[in-house]
């Protein structure tokens, strides 16, 4: 079992300690008292790994600086949770402290729904044992500075810290690994079915170190980037919520990977009726992933299947398939080769890019690191849909200004790309950019360019920062 989440006495730890005297200072001001405590937890960039993670494969992440901090005050006879945001777009929240009670609405992407699943979970957990009808109330304020819909995990941040910030609040504790494990479950409360990545890389992280992650049973292998490895992130601006667009995006990915990997068990041979993700098909061969492509391109044609035609390849009522393995999603066509193709595709690219960091280095390592993200991303535009013109785009562009690689990161359809780039071209390759993408196609982010253009070094995980001047 992981160790705890560590809870810290020294402010200095945290990356930007003027955001922690911002919270004291507005506690001061609403309600003239002081948090408690802190809690953390930060945003994160994937290097490489796109869309496998629900399907049973590794990733390889790292946290950046960007985070959520809440700020806390335990108020326990009080009945209620109560919100106060510092950015001023997400207006003041306030929900019921009893579990029965908590009601999430999906239908409304309300900024509360995120800190209501992460306090959900954390009362639904068995093995944190609180009490349902009498946890302790509390009051908290939030500081966030990971752009939201960025692909940099802004949401899943915020689920994390509101979990974190609950089970202590409680006076609970649980393994890095178990409170990872339990976000993860929490965002299918706000109606996406993703596989762990964003909540494993929050509390796993380590500064200094990119994070090879797998799944089932979760585990962190902390891997070295080679020397003078520079990753800038670039935001598109394009802006695109997975959980507004879940439905037809993020969720409907899920469900045709669900649908390629039963299908492809059967042409395969095998007991298809246990199989729920595409690496249970690489199990039950057992294939390698070279072979597994082949079959890919061997038994699922590329054109896209109806849902009538899987239920007669499988020997089922379109009912029973629908009811077991698409609803609620449901949609006219599925594109079940190009998905299936993509991520065992990936799922190589994510095990060459870790030989790699856990081999002896060369001068030739940040090349072959770039060629990877390189490939990672025509994958992701080409075979999983997952991009837009505007991120093809800034990695063209990238690549033109002299980046080794350059990806989209994080779900896609929007958000930013993560650029693998030597260190001595920076200033140009900023310039580049600017001149290239930014005033051509955002004029207005000239103004705040460092918020939406800027390098990532392997930050830090979640912790909890105990209020030395509360007394």
């Amino acid at each position: 079992m992981s160790e705890n989440v560590p809870v810290l006495k020294e402010l200095s730890v945290a990356s930007d300690p003027k955001r922690y005297e911002d919270i004291r200072a507005k506690f001061k001001e609403l309600y003239n008292t002081e948090p408690e405590f802190f809690a953390r937890a930060p945003g994160r960039v994937n290097l490489i790994g796109e869309h496998v993670d629900y399907c049973g494969y590794p990733v390889l992440p790292m946290a950046i600086e960007n985070d959520t901090i809440v700020g806390v005050k335990i108020e326990s006879e009080s009945k209620t949770i109560k919100l106060h945001n510092l950015d001023k777009r997400f207006p003041d929240r306030t929900f019921s402290k009893v579990y029965d009670e908590i009601v999430i609405d999906k239908t409304k992407h309300d900024w509360m729904n995120y800190f209501m699943a992460g306090y959900k979970g954390v009362l639904e957990n068995n093995t944190i044992a609180i009490d349902k009808k009498n946890p302790v109330g509390f009051t908290a304020i939030i500081s966030g500075n990971v752009p939201s819909g960025s692909g940099l995990s802004s949401s899943s941040a915020l689920v994390c810290v509101a979990a974190l910030a609950t089970m202590h609040a409680n006076g609970k504790s649980l393994s890095k690994t178990g409170i990872a494990e339990l976000c993860a479950v929490c965002e299918r409360y706000i109606g996406t079915q993703g596989g762990g990545m964003d909540q494993a890389i929050s509390f796993l992280a380590e500064r200094g170190k990119a994070s090879k992650i797998e799944f089932n049973p979760l585990k962190a292998t902390l891997l070295e980037l080679p020397e003078g490895a520079t990753f800038v992130v670039a935001n598109s601006l394009v802006e695109s919520n997975k959980y507004v667009t879940a439905s037809t995006c993020f969720n409907m990915r899920v469900v045709e990977c669900r649908l390629a990997a039963i299908l492809l068990a059967k042409k395969l041979g095998l007991d298809w009726k246990s199989v729920r993700i595409l690496a249970h098909v690489q199990n039950l061969g057992p294939f390698t992933l070279d072979q597994l492509i082949e079959h890919v391109k061997n038994h699922l044609h590329s054109h896209p299947y109806t849902l009538s035609e899987i239920a007669s390849e499988l020997g089922v009522s379109e009912e029973e398939l629908s009811i077991t393995y698409v609803q609620p999603i449901k949609a006219d066509a599925y594109h079940l080769h190009h998905r299936a193709l993509h991520v065992y595709m990936e799922s190589k690219l994510v095990r060459d890019f870790a030989n790699i960091l856990s081999g002896s280095k060369n001068k030739d390592s940040l090349k072959d690191l770039g060629e990877l993200m390189n490939q990672s991303h025509f994958s992701c535009s080409n075979n999983y849909d997952c991009s837009c013109p505007e991120l093809d785009r800034l990695t063209e562009i990238c690549r033109k200004a002299g980046a080794y690689g350059s990806r989209l990161t994080g779900a896609g359809w929007g958000g930013c790309t993560v650029s693998l780039i030597p260190p001595d071209i920076k200033e140009k390759f900023f310039t580049s950019l600017r001149d290239e993408y930014y005033a051509k196609e955002k004029p207005g982010a000239l103004s705040h360019l460092s918020d939406v253009l800027f390098c990532s070094s392997p930050g830090t995980g979640a912790f909890v920062l105990k209020n030395t001047n509360n007394k």
